[in-house]
């Protein structure tokens, strides 16, 4: 299995394509960081702004003002005690906040650029089977003497370890920049966890961001390699991925009102939402969305090998 692993890695790595996306991956992260930082400077407003401790104060009492609503939800006011505890932690602690401008933050917001790295995970995982019967090359394949579930899955691991590549290489790009376009800021993290404010590893977040990010990398590179392996059309492949993609959110967002919206992939591809509080639909759980992403994970596997292993192959 790793010399079918090596070879399909090997063969990833000789197409020029290959090498481009991972190049433009890189260029794309660095110009987004320095436009947005240029945008950022020319918007500020001139003057005295206000300091860190007035924004925290502003904070708390627009907070506390919509605590004091009675048809305001149980998760609302549960997520908003919480931030006013991290505000008043901050203030007696003298921590001051990574502002939006700062290395520290741009850092830590950057997971949400890894859009660009599903597109191109996305390419690689829906052209690596249908591109063996467009370029004819099926049937050498499949006449050595190994089972065709061991290289469906070489494939398939090939597949993830570049989308994996795309997304180190994703973070470290990002880094860069903000070491090329931002200044330093406070990296001290707070968060609320079993009833006080405790302070979490700048980096241990920043990982694990990118780490729950990666998650949904991972379901949208199986869907494509499953299409692909289907439909052995890569152009199919990819489009409906990238379709997907950007309609999926949004037929979760329109149906967020009916219980079937949580069982919809789309409202659990992006992970990092119960680190950030940014839920589609509120009250979903870890384990349930773990539950969901495993058997729809599943699913997509299952029909990617019956369709490979027991239909017939034709160049």
């Amino acid at each position: 299995m790793l010399n079918l692993i090596r070879n399909e890695w090997m063969k990833l790595w000789h197409k020029k394509a290959t090498w481009i996306m991972a190049g433009l991956i890189v260029l794309i992260l660095i110009g987004v960081s320095g436009i947005t930082k240029w945008a950022d400077s020319n918007m500020q407003q001139p003057g005295n702004q206000p300091s860190w401790e007035q924004s925290l104060a502003e904070s708390k009492a627009i907070y506390t003002t919509q605590l004091a609503d009675p048809n305001i939800d149980e998760d609302t006011k549960k997520q908003m005690e919480e931030e006013i505890a991290i505000i008043d932690y901050r203030l007696d602690e003298n921590q001051a906040p990574a502002t939006g401008d700062s290395r520290a933050q741009h850092i830590l917001d950057s997971h949400v650029l890894l859009s660009m790295a599903i597109l191109f995970a996305v390419i690689a995982a829906g052209s690596i089977v249908s591109a063996e019967f467009s370029q004819g090359t099926i049937k050498m394949l499949l006449s050595r003497p190994v089972k065709r579930w061991k290289i469906l899955t070489s494939k398939y691991i090939t597949s993830l370890l570049y989308a994996l590549a795309l997304t180190i290489l994703a973070l470290l790009a990002t880094i860069l920049a903000g070491y090329m376009f931002y200044d330093s800021g406070s990296m001290t993290i707070l968060d609320y966890q079993n009833g006080s404010v405790v302070e979490v590893s700048y980096w241990g977040r920043v990982f694990a961001l990118y780490s729950l990010q990666f998650v949904g990398i991972v379901i949208y590179t199986t869907f494509a390699f499953m299409i692909g392996s289907v439909f052995r059309s890569s152009s199919l492949a990819i489009g409906l991925s990238i379709f997907l993609l950007f309609v999926g959110p949004n037929i979760v967002f329109f149906l967020s009102r009916y219980e079937i919206a949580k069982y919809i992939i789309f409202a659990h591809t992006d992970l990092t939402m119960f680190i950030t509080g940014q839920m589609f639909i509120p009250g979903i759980t870890w384990p349930f969305s773990v539950a969901i992403i495993s058997v729809y994970m599943l699913i997509f596997l299952v029909i990617s090998y019956l369709s490979f292993i027991k239909r017939d192959v034709k160049a």
